[in-house]
């Protein structure tokens, strides 16, 4: 299968190149030339097997230049002893039509594990199918997840270096503590001054410098993503959506066939877009429900057809979401828009131009078809994490909540009563201050002894990698400004 840029389809590359270059060299998105269907019988077949398998029987589908044995052991090394639960990415059954799909028991407590756990993988064996002879840079703009996901999952990686760049200020204090304090002889990392989308925009602006690309090139370096700009981001999690409706079968939550509803807590789209891909593929998704926090662009777009990033930015207690400019939105835009050349690329000059673009009626018509979307603020948050812990005696983070609370409200305004699972991205352990709040506790204890004081005020024990932090030596403490960032690349690739 080959794979086409979504600014220009008549550049292809293999699954091997769109995995090692990550951007398109237009600037677009990779995707696949066509999106595989599961075989009728698939769901009912995979319902019984492990996630490592579900993870081969999927990939497999996507990636036809890996054998079967080569991605076996991929998902064995990836999905093994780094993860806390034997399912992996475990469906937990709160009442009758709602679920929570966890996907935070791997080894940084987020959701970016499923994907970053199995990226180096394929990262490693794409290059030596290319010949290729330079040591790959991971560049990487976090809002606070990805970046101690990609880091783990890169620490000591052959043939890898790996620079995270994250928002000053702009992340909680563990994730801070999980990435500055990380391992390894080939990562770094940098705090930048401003938010999310200036360190996105300052890695699209590294990757499109061909003055660059030629300097990293005469020492021996190329750039690629850990980002879910890269192909190889967005694949592995299209898996866990699958996992979770064979888990809802198996457990006879569900019949054969039937729909259900996902609610994803979204900030750069690429979690929701799995589960689109997911549905394309034949998964009984019925509406895919677009969970915002106060950085509610998405939430507006899909109700209007109307992207328009320019409106205030608000530190929120969810700051992974803290986002406006959305970079996975256009792969949906591809999709749906038939694919039409040029039409992408159009969209997205108008939203570098002047920070906006409107799509077609038509455009706009199929996506409210597949999409539902709503937006919640830190004090409906709050309220949420109270009243699930209450109602459930289940610990959520806040942008779980947010997940939650937009799937009740779209429930009470719809009446749609379909089966729902709401994806949760995140272990409560990460957000110890906002949920300490939501519970009512007003003094937090300082530092890594939030941890202590979350588990010990709801009996829920700290995950080890989060309890592993404590006395951890920082490593890293360098700050940029947005227009330092391509020295640092140079900096730390001399």
């Amino acid at each position: 299968m080959n794979y086409v840029s979504t600014r220009n389809k008549s550049g292809k590359m293999t699954a091997a190149q769109a995995i090692v270059r990550g951007l398109a060299p237009d600037g677009g998105l990779m995707t696949p030339e066509l999106l595989p269907r599961l075989p009728g019988s698939a769901l009912e077949s995979m319902k019984t097997m492990s996630y490592q398998q579900r993870v081969v029987y999927v990939l497999s589908r996507f990636l036809e230049e890996f054998s079967a044995r080569e991605l076996t052991e991929f998902a064995a090394a990836a999905y093994g002893g780094g993860f806390s639960h034997p399912a992996v990415a475990p469906v937990r059954h709160l009442e009758d039509g709602l679920s929570c799909l966890e996907l935070w028991h791997g080894p940084t407590c987020a959701f970016k594990d499923m994907a970053l756990q199995m990226l180096p993988h394929l990262l490693s064996a794409s290059l030596a199918k290319l010949d290729e002879e330079k040591t790959a840079c991971i560049l990487v703009a976090t809002s606070g997840d990805t970046g101690k996901a990609a880091l783990e999952g890169f620490k000591d990686v052959a043939r890898t270096k790996i620079l995270v760049f994250y928002p000053k200020d702009g992340v909680s204090d563990i994730q801070q503590l999980q990435m500055v304090t990380q391992a390894g002889g080939n990562v770094g990392v940098c705090a930048v001054v401003g938010n999310f989308d200036d360190a996105q925009a300052g890695v699209k602006r590294i990757f499109s410098d061909r003055a660059l690309a030629d300097t990293l090139a005469q020492r021996g370096y190329f750039l690629s993503s850990a980002n879910s700009i890269n192909w190889g981001r967005v694949l592995p999690q299209i898996v866990y959506y699958i996992s979770a409706y064979c888990d809802l079968l198996q457990s006879e939550q569900i019949a054969s066939g039937q729909e259900i509803n996902v609610c994803v807590p979204t900030g750069n789209f690429g979690n929701i877009l799995a589960g689109y891909y997911a549905r394309q593929m034949g998964v009984p998704i019925k509406t895919l429900i677009c969970a915002s926090n106060q950085n509610n662009v998405l939430t507006d777009f899909i109700r209007t057809g109307i992207y328009d990033r320019n409106r205030p930015f608000y530190h929120t207690t969810s700051p992974s979401m803290d986002i406006l400019v959305s970079s996975n939105l256009e792969r949906l835009i591809f999709e749906l828009s038939g694919r039409e050349d040029g039409l992408v690329r159009g969209y997205m000059e108008q939203l570098a131009d002047s920070g906006r673009y409107q799509v077609s009626a038509q455009l706009h018509k199929k996506i409210q078809e597949l999409f539902a979307a709503g937006c919640c603020d830190d004090g409906q948050a709050s309220r949420t994490i109270e009243r699930v812990w209450r109602q459930f005696d289940y610990l959520i983070d806040p942008h779980t909540a947010v997940a939650f609370h937009v799937l009740e409200e779209y429930r009470a305004s719809t009446g749609d009563d379909t089966p729902a699972v709401v994806v949760s991205t995140a272990s409560p352990f990460k957000f110890c201050t906002s949920v300490l709040s939501a519970l009512g506790v007003e003094e937090h204890r300082p530092g890594t002894e939030a941890l202590d004081q979350l588990a010990q005020h709801t009996g829920v024990p700290i995950p080890t990698p989060l309890a592993a932090l404590k006395g951890k030596a920082r490593r890293f403490d360098a700050v940029t400004e947005r227009d330092g960032m391509r020295e640092q690349v140079l900096e730390f690739l001399r």
